[in-house]
Order: structure tokens, then sequence, then C-alpha cells
């Protein structure tokens, strides 16, 4: 299954508190960009983040859950609905993220 645009835009709204929010679509998903480092991704109309350590101790609760067959978990995002969570969780997500491979 595919994720939606209507999705993809739902997420876009609530993460426009932030600066360079950026996407990218492959394969009928979406992979999201904060800053130019990937944040995660938008999977089957979920909301997935890589499991960073302040990911998962903003959400400790969350879910491990795989985007697509043979890929490493991810962290569900169930408070998509909260704009104040998701640019907090994205802010404490950055530092640790690796930089983008050189092309």
């Amino acid at each position: 299954m595919s994720s939606s645009k209507d999705y993809l835009n739902f997420i876009l709204q609530q993460l426009s508190e932030l600066k360079n929010i950026t996407h990218r679509a492959m394969m009928g998903e979406y992979i999201i960009y904060y800053r130019g480092k990937i944040v995660g991704g938008i999977y089957d109309n979920r909301f997935l983040v890589k499991p960073v350590k302040s990911a998962v101790n903003m959400m400790p609760e969350a879910s491990i859950e795989l985007p697509y067959e043979g890929a490493k978990g991810m962290l569900l995002v169930d408070n998509v609905e909260n704009k104040e969570f998701l640019r907090k969780l994205l802010e404490a997500m950055y530092e640790e993220l690796p930089e983008p491979k050189k092309k």
C-alpha cells in the first residue's frame, strides 16, 4: 500500500513550524528531511522516525515498526496531531542524525 498525498500534506502541515522541512517521493512513500538530514518518512500512511536516543526518550511507549519488508525498524509517531510535540521531537533528534552522504 502506498501513502496518500493527503497524509503527506497533513504531516507537512503539522511540521510547518519548523524551517527547512523537505520531502522526496520514493516508490509510493515519502522520505522526510529536516535541515538536510533524514528524520524518517511516511510509509503506508504512518509517520515513522529513526529510533535515535532522543526520539526513544520522548516516545518511550512507541512501537517499533518496519517501513517496508527488509528495512530496519523505526518508531511510530502516534502524536501527529500535536504540532508542538512534533517540533520538539525533530529538534531533539537533529544532532543525533547522521550527516547526509556526499554524492
